[in-house]
């Protein structure tokens, strides 16, 4: 079965990025926290949702 649910050490883990760098995405409402009393959780589909948004770098063409 999927983990549904991501820890922020995962997701900072799963997608490469600083503590600073989520928090400044959780203040800017492009990643939603879901809370579980204390703790604060990722949702794997926002977590892809908010991978999917980010811009791509094609390059140059040769």
């Amino acid at each position: 079965m999927t983990k549904q649910l991501f820890t922020v050490s995962e997701f900072l883990e799963a997608y490469a990025i600083s503590r600073s760098t989520f928090y400044r995405e959780v203040a800017a409402k492009r990643i939603t926290l879901t809370k579980l009393g204390t703790a604060s959780r990722v949702a794997r589909a926002d977590a892809e949702a908010w991978a999917a948004s980010l811009p791509t770098y094609q390059g140059e063409a040769a």
